[in-house]
């Protein structure tokens, strides 16, 4: 059983969301979302996953080409 699944609240500072997925705290401080964790993982909420994916998606694209 993970930490999601007892209940990890959202790492995004102002937010209080219960946690959909589990990312590496650079990738989601490199897509723009304020993380306030000294930790090596970041829980975000549903809604923080769709701000992360679309600020994500050209830095996919570019590394799709680049090693694609």
């Amino acid at each position: 059983m993970g930490r999601i699944d007892k209940g990890e609240k959202c790492s995004v500072s102002g937010c209080s969301g219960e946690a959909a997925r589990s990312i590496s705290v650079d990738k989601v401080k490199a897509a723009g979302l304020n993380v306030g964790s000294a930790e090596k993982r970041a829980y975000i909420c549903k809604e923080h996953y769709k701000d992360y994916k679309k600020k994500s998606k050209k830095d996919k694209t570019l590394d799709k080409w680049r090693y694609g």
